[in-house]
């Protein structure tokens, strides 16, 4: 016999035990306009083709436009970017704003200072509980070295 669900409290709790990494997510609108989000809900899924998955929530802004849109970056964030990390998880009128970044040859956006930039062409979505799990494929991408920003039991952290 299964027994009930846990509730939120519990539920984050759990989860907040499972230290990862921080990425905005960004992808430019129909309109032109740049959008983005922190996540930290970000995997690998395949080596062939190579996939990754993240979990957007299906009431956050960015929900319209990444299940719209072809492609989309993850910037994994570096261990001085935790202002950056939590301006894009705040509502803000223009997150971009003073904010640098390049578009790259296929549309993405990459924010300056990114430890990586994972440049993504849609591949799947999923309906998952209150969110879709966006599946993409990994087109291009490119690293720097640095140490991480971590997040971990609601907090932020870097590696010792």
């Amino acid at each position: 016999m299964i027994t009930p669900d846990v509730d939120d409290a519990q539920f984050r709790q759990l989860l907040g035990r499972f230290a990862t990494g921080v990425a905005v997510i960004t992808v430019t609108a129909a309109d032109g306009r740049p959008h983005g989000m922190t996540a930290n809900s970000l995997a690998s899924v395949s080596l062939r083709p190579p996939l990754v998955s993240l979990a957007i929530d299906r009431r956050a802004e960015l929900h319209e436009h990444i299940t719209r849109r072809d492609v989309f970056v993850a910037n994994i964030l570096s261990s001085h970017q935790e202002a950056l990390s939590r301006r894009f998880a705040d509502p803000h009128d223009d997150r971009f704003d003073g904010v640098g970044y390049t578009m790259s040859p296929n549309g993405g956006i990459l924010l300056n200072g990114a430890l990586a930039h994972i440049e993504c062409a849609r591949h799947a979505l999923l309906e998952a509980g209150d969110h879709t799990i966006v599946i993409g494929r990994v087109v291009d991408g490119a690293t720097r070295d640095g140490r991480p920003l971590l997040y971990y039991r609601g907090g932020y952290g870097t590696l010792g």
